[in-house]
């Protein structure tokens, strides 16, 4: 994923920034405790495809 579009992506809920996990190819907001998917190499920016996130899926900051 580019750093460039990485900087410009938001939650669409919310408007916080966003956090790319690499290793699950997803977009991470932190507030709204939501993944969203990125399908061959495009983010899925809807809030009817994001992953809710567990206590278990989150790393520790």
């Amino acid at each position: 994923m580019e750093t460039r579009l990485l900087q410009i992506l938001v939650c669409p809920v919310c408007k916080s920034a966003l956090r790319h996990d690499r290793e699950r190819q997803e977009l991470v907001c932190s507030a709204d405790r939501l993944a969203y998917p990125i399908r061959d190499g495009v983010p899925i920016m809807l809030s009817a495809e994001a992953r809710p996130l567990d206590a278990a899926s989150t790393p520790a900051a």
